[in-house]
């Protein structure tokens, strides 16, 4: 009881959809590629841009949203409809006959976790204490990882007893995705709170950023985050050390468990010293994570340097949302939220354009080092950010 002592009954069944959700999506994700291939017309062309259009669309729905749950009574009901929406169309991959009606289902996909991540935040935060902030977040992001390294495994094992036929495992993976649902209709609960009476067009306005250190944060946050390129480049380092697939597998395997471990003590740690301070170590830890990636040759130092990577997320994940949880005010919460997931989408795209670009006509070592500059420099500017007197203070409690 004392690992869940102050997480409510609300991050629980939260963090539970979450590892549900999680198994189904990773049991067709990493198996997407090759489906792809497989259909008419199928590229990694094609590929990038299903990608690109899914992602694109979830990042900005997620300020929508959360700007919106902000003035309605019911953050449930955008939790429900997005992973509603979510679980009804990932299995229909398996109808998919061209790369269009992957497209289609993977764009469906993500609207539904464009719908639902900010309000869920959001409830998470409401659910929440101030002191226990971190460990329910990092709970919450332990439970995600936790499904990213079953669901590969259960795929692995339908594939097995299925005789490699993909659509029959895509039409597994939508059970899983029933069950959150499920969950969520008949476990989770709303938490009371005061709204403001809007007309309907207005509602679904985006709020502006409310003023005060959250909006240096969510700059600071954008500048790292462009240095923070997708880890399928970390894969590409690894492949081309010699390392087999299986092994890739494997690593990406144990970098998952890495993360699922270090996310809810680093989220507790941050309730007892500050978020800050949490943050900025894990900043520190990407940097050293990229520059020793930029330094390693052989097999077992990347296995090493993927491994310390791992704590990074541990560090950050659970404890940014967190952070943004105690910048936020309480009735622009989801607003702030929708800030946060922009920002961090917005920056996903051109980080990993502009980390390709070095790599191809510069070098690897040179586009690692550039990510881990942006990290120290970020960092660096996160330490010099004043917050307001009552974060502050709570931040400084422990100095």
């Amino acid at each position: 009881m004392g690992l869940l002592s102050g997480i409510s009954g609300n991050v629980i069944v939260l963090g539970l959809v979450s590892f549900l959700t999680d198994v189904s999506s990773e049991m067709i994700y990493p198996l997407l590629p090759l489906f792809v291939a497989t259909l008419p017309g199928g590229s990694a062309a094609f590929l990038g841009v299903i990608e690109g259009l899914a992602e694109t669309t979830a990042s900005l729905l997620k300020l929508v949203s959360g700007s919106y749950s902000d003035r309605v009574r019911s953050r449930k009901g955008l939790v429900l409809a997005g992973y509603g929406v979510s679980s009804l169309a990932r299995p229909l991959i398996a109808l998919a006959a061209s790369p269009l009606g992957v497209l289609l289902v993977r764009v469906a996909d993500r609207v539904g976790k464009g719908v639902r991540t900010s309000p869920r935040d959001a409830l998470i935060a409401d659910s929440t204490p101030p002191d226990q902030r971190g460990k329910a977040f990092g709970f919450h992001r332990s439970m995600d990882h936790a499904g990213a390294v079953v669901g590969p495994l259960l795929a692995t094992a339908a594939l097995y007893l299925l005789a490699n036929d993909l659509r029959k495992v895509f039409w597994l993976a939508g059970i899983p995705g029933i069950l959150a649902v499920v969950l969520i209709i008949f476990k989770l609960r709303e938490i009371p709170r005061q709204t403001v009476t809007l007309s309907p067009v207005k509602k679904l306005l985006p709020a502006s950023l409310p003023h005060g250190p959250i909006r240096g944060y969510l700059v600071i946050l954008l500048l790292f985050t462009l240095g923070n390129s997708s880890d399928v480049f970390l894969l590409l380092k690894a492949g081309q050390s010699g390392m087999s697939a299986s092994k890739v597998a494997l690593l990406w395997t144990a970098f998952h468990v890495v993360k699922m471990l270090a996310t809810m003590p680093f989220g507790a740690l941050s309730d007892r010293i500050g978020r800050k301070k949490v943050i900025i170590c894990g900043w520190i830890v990407y940097a050293l994570s990229y520059a020793g990636f930029a330094l390693a040759s052989s097999q077992l130092q990347i296995w090493c340097v993927f491994l310390f990577y791992g704590i990074f997320y541990g560090l950050t994940e659970g404890v940014e949302k967190a952070f943004v949880a105690d910048l936020a005010p309480e009735e622009q919460r989801g607003t702030v939220f929708g800030w946060f997931n922009l920002a961090i989408g917005v920056g996903s795209l051109p980080a990993s354009i502009i980390f390709g670009a070095i790599w191809t006509w510069g070098s690897p070592a040179a586009a690692f080092c550039f990510g881990a500059s942006l990290a120290a420099v970020a960092a660096l500017l996160l330490f010099l950010l004043p917050l307001n007197a009552a974060i502050a203070n709570e931040e400084n409690k422990h100095a």
